[in-house]
């Protein structure tokens, strides 16, 4: 009987070291491991024009990562080090999460929505930019709501929400679209473009970026019709509170600048942009306006616009 105790003493001993081991660990976190290999990694991708691309120097450059960049100022100062090395490491919507999780990156810079489903997996940073799903056309088609693409062909990206968002929608309001998929953005456009597809249906900022490279971006109309709005945010760690604040705070230091931040968002998406000198032309979303002011990590579509139930219900992300 001593003997049953002292052994179960033992396990009960060794669960609750191993419980300190662990929160130790998480105590330390992502700051920790920062300040002891000097280095930050950066998740970054090579064609999300203008939030986070490679340029013809092969550097990368762009909205997302120089809000990271910020960041990374104010964690060089929090950490109290003379040098913070930014390590820039390429990632893919498939690859973007499990490399956050498993600790290769600390922060993903790119052009991620912050969703409910997402937050169960990882954080986010306040909100840096908030998107709506739109349709572009050619001029010549009058596109201007999603209901005169009736008995049309619509085009949208594969693997995306915004592909599964037109095949609900298409059934529930009876429009009898004929919905095609490009493999990636570049030939979803190329469908429109080439006469293959009346609309193509993506985020709105993608689309301005497709019609501001296109041959002849005066032909091409983006409908003012939203059939969702969904926020980006910078990603990072789930659970680690420590770190989390420090990029909050940085960012929302950003946000609330006044001048500075509405010379950032003039910059990347209404001046030209290296490396073709491309101007998005891109106004400020007045959801984003709101939430500059009021910042939030919220993954819930219905804190930056009103947005029907049954295309909330729609709205998971790329």
């Amino acid at each position: 009987m001593k003997s049953s105790n002292y052994i179960a003493a033992l396990f009960s001993l060794g669960m609750l070291s191993a419980a300190a081991l662990a929160q130790a660990q998480d105590e330390g976190g992502t700051l920790a491991k920062i300040k002891k290999s000097g280095t930050i990694t950066l998740g970054v991708r090579d064609g999300s024009v203008p939030f986070s691309y490679l340029d013809d120097k092969q550097q990368y450059q762009g909205y997302s990562i120089e809000l990271c960049m910020k960041v990374v100022t104010a964690l060089q100062k929090q950490l109290g080090l003379t040098e913070l090395k930014v390590a820039m490491n390429p990632v893919t919507s498939a690859n973007r999460i499990p490399l956050m999780a498993n600790g290769t990156i600390d922060l993903e810079c790119g052009s991620t929505t912050n969703n409910l489903e997402r937050q169960q997996q990882v954080a986010f940073a306040p909100t840096m930019f908030v998107v709506a799903n739109r349709l572009m056309a050619k001029k010549s088609s009058n596109i201007h709501t999603l209901a005169d693409m009736k008995g049309k062909t619509l085009v949208a990206t594969a693997g995306t929400s915004t592909l599964k968002q037109m095949t609900i929608l298409n059934k529930e309001q009876n429009l009898g679209m004929n919905i095609i998929v490009g493999k990636d953005h570049p030939e979803s456009f190329l469908m429109v473009e080439t006469g293959r597809a009346v609309a193509e249906a993506n985020d709105d900022i993608l689309l301005a970026a497709q019609r501001a490279n296109s041959k002849t971006p005066g032909d091409y109309e983006i409908t003012s019709e939203a059939l969702s709005v969904e926020p980006y945010g910078i990603m990072m760690r789930k659970g680690d509170a420590a770190f989390k604040k420090v990029v909050d705070d940085a960012l929302v230091r950003v946000y609330k600048s006044g001048d500075d931040m509405q010379r950032l968002y003039h910059k990347w998406f209404m001046s030209p942009i290296p490396p073709k000198g491309i101007n998005m032309r891109f106004p400020m979303p007045p959801q984003l306006e709101h939430v500059l002011a009021k910042p939030t990590d919220s993954g819930d579509p219905a804190d930056y616009a009103a947005v029907p139930e049954a295309q909330k219900a729609a709205t998971k992300k790329k």
